[in-house]
């Protein structure tokens, strides 16, 4: 059986790609700040106090990990802040480059000698992130957040390929989360549309941004 590592897994799509997955037969591990009733009645396998802004947290559940190889590796952690240009707070957008765009190339260094050959790194981005899509403005830290971290799954792209280790940036849809104020598609479809996706990677479409429908996305 594969196993697989969620980061962000004690709620929304995180959760649901844990709940999905251990469905299928895998062995999923579930990584949070603090865990949740819902992913504890999971009964997965969850490592509490990762920090994916700490370099020292992460290192952490890297030893953590020694002797457990991973089959998929997806970096789900994200925040959102909805500010505005006459309401810009930096220390704000500065922690969601950390959590957003920092966070999954952290993690997935750390991790790099838990993978292997034919192993999968999962980035799950958004379509906000996309400068040629960008019709509204607002939401600063979070777009440039994004876009930084869309550059980051395709160099990861690149600086994996020798490895044949291919690299997904997926696009969950606008889900109904706590994040979104509950609009949205239902976290069990965007997360059933993202399992395929991850199913479906392999080096030829290693480094693409799709949504989780499999439509190609701009950048």
């Amino acid at each position: 059986m594969p196993t697989l590592l969620v980061t962000g897994a004690n709620r929304g799509i995180g959760l649901e790609l844990c709940r999905q997955l251990k469905e299928r037969g895998g062995t999923v591990i579930g990584v949070c700040r603090s865990s949740s009733p819902e992913l504890a009645a999971l009964r997965v396998r969850v490592e509490t106090d990762i920090d994916v802004t700490s370099d020292l947290s992460v290192e952490g559940l890297a030893k953590r990990l020694e002797g457990t190889q991973l089959d998929v590796l997806v970096n789900n952690a994200g925040v959102l802040a909805r500010d505005t240009l006459d309401k810009l707070d930096f220390e704000e957008i500065r922690l969601q480059l950390e959590i957003n765009a920092l966070g999954p190339l952290r993690v997935t260094r750390a991790l790099m000698p838990r993978l292997h050959e034919g192993s999968k790194v999962v980035i799950v981005t958004s379509l906000m992130g996309s400068i040629a899509d960008n019709g509204s403005g607002g939401f600063y830290g979070y777009r440039m957040s994004k876009a930084a971290v869309n550059m980051a799954g395709v160099t990861l792209a690149r600086d994996l390929a020798g490895r044949k280790i291919p690299v997904l940036l997926v696009h969950p849809g606008m889900v109904s989360t706590d994040m979104t104020g509950h609009n949205g598609i239902s976290a069990s479809e965007s997360v059933a549309g993202i399992v395929a996706r991850i199913d479906e990677l392999d080096m030829a479409k290693s480094g693409k941004f799709l949504h989780q429908s499999g439509r190609e996305l701009p950048w």
